[in-house]
Formats: structure tokens, sequence, C-alpha cells
């Protein structure tokens, strides 16, 4: 491998705002701006005093940095800041991509890094907090960290098109699970896993999501997500009067509704329909018939 080329303090300023949100950069600017332009306007003695020499020099130091520090800094600041809002027009233009495609094309025409900006994007859509680690290294080829609360969650995303994910993937994942003290892990793919891997995952609080189970994911996503163009046009003046069933309130989870042990989604209270139980309530997912986690009352 060749060696890794060493990034400046501007190079590592711009990666950091750029990994996020975006108005984290414009507020940071703004402050980098204000804190370096009171340096950069401070008045520095130039009378040398006995025994603050070296008080001086670093003042007039810093006072110099500040005076270009204090436009340079929120420029590149603001240019993360910019190049994060990009990224995720980007991450969410891809997620429409694969909700409107009928064929599943979206999803196996993708590169790698798109596709793991869509999972990425899924998941915030689920209100997961998400940090992108690029997969590899010391992290175990793990590609996001997961946060909902004080639960991490480790993800690996296997873009593969002609093989199915092997068991071996899911080994990897839970021996850094295990590592880390993850509570849960996925395995996300465009394609399938084997089905070593599936009896490998069952039991041992792994979701394996493979590209028909991501398609369906996502489309639920996307309709769940506020849209402005909801609205339906109104009905022609001549068009005739229909009956319309008054609208059913929504099924939402409350406040005190545990998660699901599964995949970590809220749980809405349900009422058996089959079985020893039935008649008796319940908590599902609020994902069924994605997930299927339940718990008892």
């Amino acid at each position: 491998m060749g060696r890794r080329k060493q990034s400046g303090v501007f190079e590592d300023l711009y990666g950091i705002a750029a990994a996020l949100p975006w108005w984290v950069g414009v507020a940071s600017a703004i402050i980098a701006y204000v804190v370096l332009h009171r340096y950069a306007i401070a008045e520095v003695p130039t009378t040398v005093v006995p025994g603050q020499m070296g008080q001086m020099v670093v003042s007039q130091v810093v006072k110099a940095l500040s005076i270009y520090g204090q436009y340079i800094v929120p420029l590149v600041l603001l240019g993360g800041a910019l190049a994060s809002w990009l990224v995720r027009r980007k991450r969410q233009g891809l997620v429409r991509s694969v909700a409107a495609s009928q064929s599943g094309d979206a999803l196996r025409q993708m590169t790698w890094r798109d596709f793991e900006w869509m999972v990425g994007e899924v998941f915030r859509m689920r209100g997961y907090v998400v940090a992108e680690t690029g997969g590899g290294g010391a992290d175990g080829g793990i590609d996001l960290r997961l946060r909902k609360g004080n639960e991490l969650a480790l993800v690996q995303c296997k873009q593969w098109h002609a093989f199915k994910v092997p068991v071996t993937v899911v080994r990897e994942l839970y021996g850094v699970m295990v590592a880390q003290g993850a509570a849960q892990g996925f395995v996300v793919t465009s394609g399938q896993f084997t089905a070593d891997a599936r009896a490998f995952a069952s039991g041992r609080n792994i979701k394996l999501i493979d590209g028909q189970t991501l398609a369906a994911l996502i489309k639920r996503a996307q309709a769940a997500a506020p849209t402005g163009s909801s609205a339906k046009p109104p009905a022609a003046a001549n068009a005739p009067a229909r009956a319309t069933k008054p609208p059913q309130p929504a099924e939402t989870p409350p406040a005190s509704a545990p998660h699901c042990p599964r995949c970590g989604s809220a749980m809405i209270q349900r009422i058996a329909k089959q079985g020893a139980k039935a008649g008796k309530p319940f908590w599902g997912c609020a994902t069924f018939p994605e997930c299927r986690g339940v718990r008892g009352l």
C-alpha cells in the first residue's frame, strides 16, 4: 500500500464540516469569524517590556494569523457545509429513485458508495443518528454506526449483484458487535443471502435485509416522509358526488410504547387474531410485515 498523504489543517476542517449536518458548518463558520475577528482587531503592545518579550511575540503572531484566518477559516467551513448539503441532497435523490423504480434496477445500478449513502439515508428516515465509517480498517468492515437512544447498532452494506452474501460476512459482523457492545446489527445487500447466513443470523439480533426487502423498506419510508405535493387536485365541477368513508385514525404508537427488540422501531398495540392467544393484546412492530418483532403486554 502507498503511504497515506498527510492532510493539512484546512483539509481537516473541510472534512469535519462536510461530515456534519450543513447547518452545523454554517454556524461554525459564523463563530469562527467572530472569534478570529476579535483577535485580529485586538491591540498588541509594540514596546518591549522587560520579562514579557515572549508574550508580546506570541500576541503578534496570533494577531497576524487571525487577520488572514478570519476570512480563510469561515470560507473553508462554508465549503464543507456546502458539500454536506449537496451530499444530503444526493442521498435523498437516491432514495426517491429507488422508491419510484418498478423493476428494482435502481438498486442494482448504483455504485457501492451511492448504495452506502442511500442505506444511511434510509436509517436516518427511520429515526437513527447515522455515522458513516467508510468500511474497512480497524472497525471490522462496518460501514454505518447507528444510534437510537443509548443503543448502538452496526451496519454492513454489501452491494452484490451476482452472488449471495455468505455466512462469513454475518459472522464477521457478529464478532464486531460483541467486541463493541452493539445491541443490534444489520447486513444490507442489493442481492440475496445464503441459507447458512440466514440460519446464523437467526436468534442473534442480526437483521438481514436483501434487495427486495430493502426496496419495500425504502418505499415505505418515502411514503411516510412529509411532502408538499401530497394534496389531491380538486374534483371536476360536473363529476358526480360519491359517498366516501370517514377517515380512519392513523395507527400511531403511544408515547410509552417500547422499542422493537429486532429492529429498534416503535411498537404498536395489536390484538392476536389466531392461535392460543387469540383475542389478547400484544406489542407488535410498527414496520410489520418488514419486521415481525413482538413483545408481551
